[in-house]
């Protein structure tokens, strides 16, 4: 089947919409699975279901596939999606790398791809993302003809058409320029239905579908120290302009960086990578830390990867760096567990790869800082996904749509 444009990414469905949404994805999670079951799960006759599911087949888009076992009668006939029915290929843009994915249509991936994110900014970097595009799809030997549509992750505020990307005006940073549009872009390019989709209600939708378990319905997926994806009673929370899940606060006239931090409990500025690398170069000078060893000597040289390799040497400074960001981001996320009171908390975007040592430590702290009726049967872990959440999450994007419009 081909896909209709995609206008904007909330879309107002229509029952028949809501029904093919709602059977497909039961199917998709709980496959195989027979007619009734899913008349169980989704709380719609055997009939409406029957039809549906029949239609289904006829699409391509499901399967029959053997029996279940039988509590009398005849036995009933098992369903699963189609995965020779075709693919998606998504891209994200992490803290530290592009990556890529193509999977079928059961999720299953054909390739993963992941290349060094180059240091450059604006409409360069969505050439870059273009041309892993085309090697993602040269490179699975998919059928071009079977592709459903691409799905892309990116940092910033997408508006609510899914055009135009840029960095949140007043914190300083041009990471994707206002006058992109990427999406026509790539639909331009490559001939196929495009939805872009910011990194991290990518990766909290990448983790919800790929990863975490399908009764979950509240949870924040931290991304990093900038942002966070938020899911509420199963639902992407995008608020009204798009910008829900920016956790900067900056007033320009404050003139001194470490107020933002000291207010609102750390709910100030923060870099990508928590202000390890900031203070990793200012206190590396009066310290005994092998950090300077591992690049050569050279402060401008330390990046996330230096710290975690002299944290897992023993390093003292290295471990003291992690800590204390733990602790400083544990205030953060115990401001959100009160907030939104979650039932889980994703630590990705990167600096899940900061280890035990940092999740511990915000573990410690939120718990500290945080009403304790926010924190009952509260779970803090680390990403599932890694930086795959984010092509995950905009793959599934894609999927959603072929579920609804078939």
């Amino acid at each position: 089947m081909e896909l209709k444009p995609v206008t904007s990414r909330d879309l107002i469905l229509s029952d028949r919409e809501r029904k093919n949404l709602a059977i497909l994805e039961v199917i998709r999670k709980h496959s195989p699975i027979s007619r009734t079951d899913i008349s169980k799960h989704t709380e719609l006759n055997i009939v409406t279901v029957s039809n549906y599911v029949d239609n289904f087949i006829e699409r391509g888009l499901v399967i029959e596939k053997g029996f279940d076992i039988s509590s009398g009668g005849r036995r009933p006939t098992l369903v699963e999606l189609n995965g020779k029915a075709g693919h998606v290929v998504a891209v994200g843009l992490t803290m530290m790398h592009m990556v890529g994915i193509v999977v079928d249509l059961e999720t299953k991936v054909v390739l993963e791809m992941k290349k060094d994110r180059p240091p450059i900014t604006g409409e360069v970097i969505i050439d870059e993302l273009v041309r892993l595009t085309h090697e993602l799809i040269k490179s699975s030997k998919v059928n071009p003809d079977k592709i459903f549509g691409i799905g892309i992750g990116l940092p910033g505020i997408i508006d609510e058409t899914g055009r135009t990307i840029r960095w949140p005006g007043k914190l300083g940073s041009q990471d994707v320029s206002v006058s992109v549009s990427v999406k026509d872009i790539f639909e331009k390019e490559f001939g196929l239905v495009t939805i872009v989709e910011n990194d991290a209600t990518a990766a909290v939708l990448g983790e919800k579908w790929f990863g975490l378990e399908p009764e979950i319905k509240n949870m924040i997926y931290m991304y990093s120290g900038v942002g966070c994806g938020v899911i509420i009673n199963g639902q992407v929370y995008r608020g009204s302009k798009g910008t829900a899940g920016e956790l900067g606060i900056f007033n320009p006239n404050e003139g001194d960086p470490k107020t933002w931090e000291r207010d609102a409990l750390a709910l100030g500025r923060w870099e990508m990578d928590l202000g390890i690398i900031k203070r990793a170069r200012l206190s590396i000078a009066d310290s005994k830390s092998k950090i300077l060893a591992l690049v050569g000597n050279d402060p401008e040289r330390i990046t996330p990867k230096t710290i975690i390799e002299a944290a897992k040497a023993g390093d003292e400074l290295a471990i003291q760096l992690i800590t204390e960001a733990g602790k400083n981001f544990g205030k953060k996320i115990a401001f959100l567990v009160n907030f939104l009171n979650p039932e889980v908390i994703v630590i990705g975007g990167g600096i899940e790869q900061f280890g035990t040592l940092l999740i511990d430590s915000l573990r410690k702290t939120t718990r500290e800082w945080a009403i304790d009726e926010a924190t009952t049967g509260l779970r803090i872990i680390p990403a599932q996904l890694g930086e795959n959440a984010v092509p995950f999450g905009a793959a599934s994007l894609v999927i959603q749509q072929i579920f609804i419009q078939v």
